[in-house]
């Protein structure tokens, strides 16, 4: 039986409605929680999420951010995923 060798990756995402550590706090949190997700750093001033990764899971990483608030720049930007990111700010507030 051959094994996979894993390829860890690093990606940078520019999201939108990023707007403090408490954003931060939720994206990292959200995203940890995929499967192969091994590291999430967000650059709060720049609005980069970088995502070090064990496979190839780019689709369910954007999609994810979508959902929580914070989709990739260029996009959409509707109105529910400005109000998503400022319940999961005022939530990545709390909890950090």
């Amino acid at each position: 039986m051959e094994k996979r060798k894993l390829e860890i990756m690093t990606i940078n995402i520019q999201i939108e409605n990023l707007k403090c550590g408490g954003c931060a706090s939720t994206i990292k949190k959200g995203l940890l929680g995929l499967n192969g997700v091994n590291e999430v750093n967000v650059d709060v001033e720049k609005s980069i999420v970088s995502i070090t990764s064990e496979n190839e899971n780019l689709e369910k990483i954007k999609e994810k951010l979508s959902k929580l608030g914070y989709p990739e720049v260029g996009d959409k930007n509707t109105i529910v995923q400005k109000a998503k990111s400022f319940v999961s700010c005022a939530v990545g507030r709390i909890e950090s």
